[in-house]
């Protein structure tokens, strides 16, 4: 009896009427928010590594900037230069 009083009262009844709101037909409903944060978490992801990479490249160009070793090693490598008596053979492994 008291159950059937508790569910018949206007108050109890908006309130489900606008949690159910909230949870299913909003535009920032749970599964929305969700989704989102999911996709927030990948970029956090994404930024580390990127920002790792970047640490990576200036340190390389640093060195390449500052080696003449390095310099001659990333060109031989890279861009498959030679000095004008040698000659230069690739091997590719499979």
């Amino acid at each position: 009896m008291i159950l059937i009083k508790f569910i018949k009262n206007k108050y109890f009844l908006t309130t489900i009427g606008i949690i159910v709101w909230l949870l299913f037909f909003d535009k920032n409903d749970v599964f929305s928010q969700m989704e989102l944060m999911g996709k927030l978490n990948k970029l956090r992801a994404d930024k580390t590594y990127y920002l790792a990479e970047i640490k990576n490249n200036r340190d390389a160009i640093e060195d390449l900037k500052t080696n003449k070793k390095s310099l001659e090693r990333f060109a031989r490598e890279k861009y498959l230069m030679k000095k004008d008596n040698e000659d230069v053979y690739v091997i590719v492994k499979k």
